[in-house]
């Protein structure tokens, strides 16, 4: 197969855990240094990498400087870019959560509705294309004024409110603000441009990636859980497994009992390793999991 993608990554808060994703998805990527924007992935479907601010990788895909971009879904709706997404990624730099973009006043204002809010508020953001559409299509008149960061710290001495990102919220009120709506949830995703989507070669060589990345995904917090057992016991064990699907079991050599494995959530294995053995399991072994591919 001959290299064909140019691919393009986040740079920033969410660089760290895509290269880490990446790597485990065995397309390690190559650069001189921390802080170069190109880069390279020793594999034959991927002709180049670029690693730009996520804020402008929709744009750049969809106008097909690059085949397939990382980004989240709030920057792609906020440069309005005609992209077609491959599918949700979902990890971040903290958690699998997703982060949302919200409307957040002060503790102390009388707004509970982004209905209560008047005409010519004034808004912070560094989002003002998706929140002029917010405050629009609800019949608003805003004033908003592109925020370069720290939007919080603008309530209420240089603005009404703010539409900001969060992960858990945290932040907002530690800034003695409080969320009255949410304008979007936002997942990272693999978009592609259009136009190389519709190429089949270039297509079949997006969801193979998509599939080794979604596969490391899928395995994260997961175990492999090996096991034998008297046929009497078996039972007993099947019972504790808490299987992705139905557990794989076969017979022993000269009806020595059953071999048993499955994949079970590593958060658990604490309490499920000491209850097999209590159950009549032997040889208990836990294997860790790189990709699980459906």
């Amino acid at each position: 197969m001959s290299a064909m993608l140019k691919l393009v990554l986040p740079k920033g808060s969410l660089e760290k855990a895509t290269l880490e994703l990446f790597e485990a998805a065995d397309l390690r990527v190559n650069r001189d240094s921390v802080v170069t924007y190109r880069a390279s992935i020793d594999d034959p479907r991927i002709d180049e990498v670029r690693i730009l601010r996520p804020q402008e990788i929709g744009a750049y895909v969809a106008e097909g400087l690059f085949d397939i971009g990382i980004t989240g879904r709030d920057w792609v709706e906020e440069t309005q870019a005609e992209v077609v997404s491959l599918g949700e990624l979902r990890y971040s730099k903290a958690s699998q959560n997703p982060v949302r973009i919200i409307v957040a006043v002060p503790d102390e204002s009388p707004w509970q509705r982004i209905e209560d809010l008047p005409q010519g508020v004034r808004v912070s953001s560094e989002y003002p294309g998706l929140t002029e559409r917010f405050f629009a299509e609800r019949g608003i008149d805003a004033e908003i004024a592109l925020s370069y960061g720290a939007t919080e710290a603008k309530v209420p001495d240089i603005v009404d409110c703010i539409v900001d990102i969060t992960e858990t919220g945290r932040a907002i009120r530690a800034a003695g603000l409080r969320i009255i709506d949410t304008v979007l949830t936002s997942y990272t995703e693999l978009v592609a441009n259009p136009v190389a989507y519709a190429d089949p070669d270039k297509a079949h060589a997006m969801g193979q990636i998509l599939t080794l990345l979604e596969g490391v995904l899928e395995a994260r917090g997961k175990v492999l859980v090996k096991l034998n057992v008297q046929a009497d016991q078996l039972d007993a064990v099947i019972a504790l497994l808490p299987s992705m699907k139905s557990p794989t079991v076969n017979e022993l050599y000269a009806g020595q009992g059953y071999a048993v494995e499955t994949v079970v959530p590593k958060a658990t294995i604490n309490v499920l390793i000491p209850a097999l053995r209590d159950h009549g399991a032997t040889d208990i072994i836990e294997l860790p999991i790189a990709k699980i591919v459906h």
